[in-house]
């Protein structure tokens, strides 16, 4: 508990002595890691763990910086147009880069032209969790109970999300959608505030990246109540998939999520191999496999910088028809 705080509030991941055969980038000078969200949710910590070993892989300080808003689009922007020398880095998810153009009627920048690919880092299914007392009042025994009581009590449920156009508000539309219900989506400037409204009972319920929540539903704060893959998985075996659910309608949704490392177009081809070289140090690490595979993240690397290209090319039209069914549609 004492390591991650210290992570949480850490503003700064500095470089370890320089190891044998390390090349740093830009001449040494400092590389940002943008996570374009605010400091205490699931990305937020995943950005310091990367950033705290990529210092020393590196062998140059790397800095986290913070630059939330907008469901990510003002970070994925800053690093869209940071400087092309490896010095910007950005924690850039699947929504940004394949639902965000159909989501959005306009983006200030394009996901494929304006960010130069690195690798996948982290792929895993969203949690569906509940309020643990208000689960006990309003008798949401299960999932399914808690759909039929949004059914009956129409916007009475309010569900959290990281920001507008987050996976997780495009899960609780494409949800409503199919179901029915009327649950109402409450958007907050990241994870962390919404977890802590969620903790406190303003709100009632959350799907969101597992690492924020599975340790609350640990202590008993959160009840876990679906995943949003089809399956279960082997991290929250009594966790039901939404196949489980074909009766509601959610037979067919499936939402893996995934978060990639970008970099701002027209960084040189060896610079581009060199972050991708110490990103793999990094993933190879075994405490860093370890302080992600138990919450629910997968420690996922693309073959090279043009296989990532080729998935986010692959499956925005996967993501388009999310966004369709879920009738929601933007501006930035």
């Amino acid at each position: 508990m004492m390591r991650r705080r210290s992570l949480l509030a850490a503003g700064t991941a500095l470089a370890a002595p320089l190891p044998a055969g390390a090349q740093p980038v830009a001449g040494g000078r400092p590389v940002r890691v943008v996570v374009p969200f605010p400091p205490g949710g699931a990305i937020d910590l995943l950005g310091r763990l990367i950033a705290e070993r990529l210092g020393p892989a590196l062998g140059q300080n790397v800095v986290v910086e913070n630059r939330g808003g907008a469901g990510g689009i003002l970070g994925a922007d800053a690093v869209a147009k940071g400087p092309n020398d490896g010095t910007v880095i950005g924690v850039i998810g699947v929504s940004t880069l394949c639902a965000f153009p159909t989501l959005y009627n306009r983006l200030p920048f394009d996901p494929v032209r304006d960010l130069q690919p690195l690798t996948v880092i982290t792929s895993g299914a969203l949690l569906c969790v509940v309020n643990a007392e208000t689960a006990q009042r309003n008798g949401w025994t299960d999932f399914r109970a808690m759909i039929n009581w949004s059914k009956a009590h129409p916007e009475q449920v309010k569900m959290g999300s990281s920001g507008t156009g987050t996976t997780s508000h495009l899960c609780i539309e494409a949800v409503n959608a199919a179901t029915g219900a009327r649950i109402l989506h409450v958007p907050y400037r990241g994870g962390g505030p919404a977890i802590n409204d969620l903790l406190a009972g303003t709100i009632d319920m959350m799907f969101d990246v597992t690492p924020a929540l599975v340790p609350h539903v640990e202590s008993g704060k959160f009840k876990a109540m679906a995943l949003s893959s089809q399956r279960r998985m082997d991290f929250l075996p009594t966790v039901p998939g939404m196949s489980e659910f074909h009766d509601l309608g959610l037979r067919d949704l499936d939402m893996v999520t995934w978060n990639a490392l970008m970099t701002a177009p027209g960084t040189p081809e060896p610079v581009v191999a060199r972050l991708v070289e110490a990103i793999r140090q990094v993933a190879r690490q075994p405490d860093f496999v370890a302080r992600l595979k138990p919450l629910g993240y997968d420690t996922v690397l693309s073959e090279n910088p043009a296989a990532l290209a080729a998935q986010i090319q692959r499956e925005t039209p996967v993501w388009r028809a999310i966004v369709e069914r879920s009738g929601v549609k933007l501006d930035s």
